[in-house]
């Protein structure tokens, strides 16, 4: 029995050193400065470019709709065809038009009579009055109905839409759509950042999902005066110069504004640290053997940096390797 008790007494002892030096250990292993590898942030002059998206519109559109109710004798014109301005597209029923013309000429002959007995005192001031208000009404009757009666296309373009055919009876829908299309053009919403930067004729490139690998040249051509409350973005115009028809209405467009240059740091792609949970990228900044974890706003990815636009400041030191032990203000060992 006292053999047993020297024993358990001995490895008591054994266990009670084993854990004071895993102790010492701990300790000396949690005060170990961690480990990093830094590198000097760089400058450069970076072209300040943004992507906007849009749909290509036509320059100008024209709804082509008579005045008053009328049948369509006949649509000489489809969709995808070509006019031009003062062309004949559309034929209306004209017999309105010859009765209200049989009822002008009458009329006329009912004014004449009654203008001569007028001056010579057979006919009341009222009679006059009257007899000249009903041929002026018919008058512009007739005048609509001529106007009416063939529907003349108001600018050259394409036909787009087309909503009735021969024989209808036309009832508030346009009877056709023409765009013109040898000027087309985009609206972007661009940020108020850049409101200055942005001038009337500037140069835009366009490129387009239906010509893969094709670069089309648009120019500013209007830029609104006024800003958005809501979205502080401001609509800006590009117009495209396309006599050959080839960027046509309705397709997908991404326009290129060069906004100039800046002098922006830039960092190299290992120092970047996504915060867990968030969409917010940091970077460790090492000075006088401590680190700070500063929040960056990300540029353009060049090769393999990022430009930095805040958060970094040139000659900064920033760490590439180590981060994982890192917390902000930590003491750190700096290595090759």
């Amino acid at each position: 029995m006292k053999h047993l008790t020297l024993m358990f007494a001995s490895l008591a002892l054994l266990v009670s050193c084993g854990s004071k030096e895993d102790a010492k250990k701990n300790e000396a292993v949690a005060n170990q400065k961690p480990q990093v590898k830094i590198e000097k942030v760089t400058t450069d002059d970076i072209p300040q470019t943004e992507v906007y998206t849009a749909t290509v519109e036509s320059d100008v559109k024209n709804n082509i709709a008579p005045n008053t109710p009328l049948r369509i004798e006949k649509i000489y014109v489809d969709v995808g065809d070509q006019v031009r301005k003062g062309q004949v597209v559309v034929q209306l029923d004209a017999s309105n038009l010859r009765q209200v013309k049989l009822q002008v000429e009458n009329q006329q002959v009912e004014f004449n009579r009654t203008a001569q007995l007028y001056q010579v005192g057979g006919a009341s001031k009222a009679e006059y009055d009257n007899a000249k208000m009903q041929l002026d009404v018919l008058s512009t009757q007739y005048k609509q109905l001529v106007e009416n009666t063939q529907l003349i296309a108001p600018i050259s373009g394409v036909v787009t839409a087309r909503n009735y055919d021969d024989g209808d009876m036309y009832s508030g829908n346009p009877v056709l759509t023409i765009e013109q299309t040898s000027q087309v053009k985009l609206i972007v919403n661009v940020s108020e950042n850049y409101y200055t930067m942005v001038k009337k004729g500037q140069q835009v490139d366009i490129t387009l999902d239906a010509y893969e690998g094709e670069t089309f040249t648009g120019k500013v051509s209007i830029v609104y005066p006024s800003i958005d409350a809501a979205t502080h973005t401001f609509p800006v115009e590009i117009t495209i110069n396309n006599a050959n028809q080839k960027v046509r209405p309705g397709m997908f467009a991404r326009a290129t504004i060069n906004f100039g240059h800046a002098n922006r740091v830039l960092v190299p792609d290992m120092a970047l640290v996504k915060q867990i949970g968030a969409g917010d990228r940091y970077v460790y900044v090492y000075k006088d053997g401590k680190v700070s974890y500063n929040k960056v706003e990300l540029g353009r990815h060049i090769g393999e940096r990022y430009e930095i636009i805040s958060g970094v400041e040139p000659g900064d030191d920033v760490v590439v390797a180590g981060q994982s032990r890192l917390a902000n203000g930590k003491e750190v060992e700096v290595v090759k």
